[in-house]
């Protein structure tokens, strides 16, 4: 048997009295794109920040790869990771959010150097060359010296995909990454992950394009109120839902 990329064990997740996960299973494999849709707050989001630890559960379990995120087993009992070791754990995992989170003060080249230099440890001239490949890769070899405010939307998310590449990640991680963009900047951004997709690299996205959900996705979770409602095949679940929420929630979006 082959090793869940990501497993969910009955988690929940809490912010004060809000029940936001509500005892969460979910397995991704490897070089599996899975795909999250849903309605605004029904916890898709807070899911997705609990995988690399941005968030802490509050019962169940998550692992990636096998090891337990945020917390180590001793006996019976889980003990918190120090932040040095969670730290570790979030070098193999990249993270696209909606916002681009570039930093102003640097180039596209810059951002894109930035993590494996500082926490890796990285020399500059091995993390240029791969950022340079990088900035190639999602279609910007020609914006490398451009500042984050001389990009559109559109370019700084995919130059945000390139810095999270940069870490050379087992796992990527996508926060509605064009629910920000304008309708005519969304195509490109969904081509670069198309190509990850190709690559093989393992994915969960959270999105509301339900044609790339169709076209690119592997499995497809419908979630609603902090519980996966239904699950399949994206074509199976978007073309014949079975579930009257699922059905409802379809019904406002395709």
């Amino acid at each position: 048997m082959t090793t869940p990329m990501v497993k969910a064990e009955g988690v929940h997740k809490s912010f004060g009295a809000a029940h936001i996960l509500k005892g969460i299973d979910l397995e991704v494999a490897p070089r599996e794109v899975f795909c999250l849709i849903g309605p605004s707050g029904s916890g898709k989001s807070t899911f997705l920040r609990c995988i690399n630890h941005l968030e802490k559960i509050n019962a169940g379990r998550l692992s990636v790869d096998g090891e337990l995120v945020g917390y180590r087993q001793k006996g019976d009992k889980l003990y918190e990771l120090r932040d040095s070791e969670v730290a570790r754990q979030r070098r193999d995992i990249g993270m696209v959010f909606q916002r681009f989170n570039l930093f102003p003060h640097m180039t596209a080249l810059e951002n894109v150097m930035e993590a494996p230099v500082q926490v890796k440890g990285e020399a500059k001239a091995v993390a240029r060359a791969r950022a340079e490949k990088l900035l190639d890769r999602v279609g910007l070899a020609d914006k490398a010296k451009n500042f984050p405010s001389q990009l559109s939307g559109g370019q700084q998310q995919r130059v945000a995909i390139a810095r999270a590449l940069a870490m050379e990640p087992k796992l990527m991680l996508f926060d509605e990454p064009t629910s920000a963009l304008d309708p005519e900047l969304v195509g490109d951004v969904l081509d670069v992950m198309r190509g990850l997709a190709e690559d093989g690299m393992t994915m969960i996205v959270v999105t509301h394009e339900m044609g790339f959900a169709r076209e690119v996705g592997d499995a497809l979770v419908f979630m609603d109120d902090g519980v996966v409602v239904e699950s399949g095949h994206p074509r199976d679940v978007l073309t014949d839902p079975q579930h009257d929420r699922t059905k409802s929630f379809l019904s406002k979006v395709l």
